[in-house]
């Protein structure tokens, strides 16, 4: 079975995300959206889309949304079959949180690292 394909995201926490967005935009040139960040459109050897976007996002701090250990940051690890991957994740005695999500930007799911970051596994929608 594969496991993960890419990465569908990075997300980070922030005191104070609209100025920490700001500097990202100014300094490093990140075309940020109204919605707080940024899709980078995965791209083929010959330059063209390949159907795939990696997001970054900047929000704010919550102290629960990372999961226990409480990272400043996040990785949305893009999957070929979450229900699958969770089962095995399950078999192989991993921390998988019970709650999942499905909606229009896909299926998601959750995992505990040993070292208590939550990690975060996207199925995006069929076709993307």
């Amino acid at each position: 079975m594969k496991r993960v394909t890419g990465i569908g995201g990075i997300f980070f926490n922030a005191k104070d995300p609209a100025a920490l967005r700001a500097w990202y935009q100014k300094h490093l040139g990140i075309d940020v959206l109204p919605w707080g960040g940024a899709a980078f459109t995965w791209t083929g050897d010959d330059g063209q889309p390949s159907g795939g976007t990696t997001v970054w996002s900047i929000g704010s701090a919550d102290p629960d949304g990372f999961g226990p250990a409480n990272p400043p940051f996040m990785i949305n690890y893009r999957v070929a079959d979450l229900a699958s991957l969770l089962k095995a994740l399950r078999e192989e005695g991993c921390k998988v949180l019970d709650k999942t999500d499905d909606s229009e930007y896909g299926k998601f799911g959750w995992v505990i690292d040993p070292e208590g970051h939550k990690v975060e596994l996207w199925e995006p929608p069929a076709g993307q």
